[in-house]
């Protein structure tokens, strides 16, 4: 029966051949070329999605992502803004 530090160097030496294997693949033109393409091509697929979801959403006459976003943002401003007139005020009308 195989010990526990047997079995513990058997397992060491494997998992160092096997990352000198999997580094050497991974920096190897013939590797990343396709997967390069593959991630380009998933990404472009899902830009589609996401633009042809927008327009759907859209066609309902609901806020897509975008539009939620514009809003959210200008609501900000105006916080901001009210924020940033309150102090003036304040610093004009100290109180007693």
């Amino acid at each position: 029966m195989i010990g526990w530090e047997q079995w513990k160097k058997g397992f060491d030496v494997w998992e160092q051949r096997t990352a000198e294997l999997l580094e050497t693949v991974m920096k190897s033109p013939a590797f990343l070329e396709p997967v390069g393409g593959f991630l380009t091509a998933t990404m472009k697929a899902k830009a589609m999605g996401d633009k042809a979801f927008a327009q759907w959403w859209g066609m309902w006459g609901l806020p897509t992502k975008r539009d939620q976003e514009r809003s959210l943002h200008a609501l900000n401003q105006l916080q901001s803004r009210l924020i940033d007139l309150e102090e003036r005020l304040e610093s004009m009308n100290p109180k007693h």
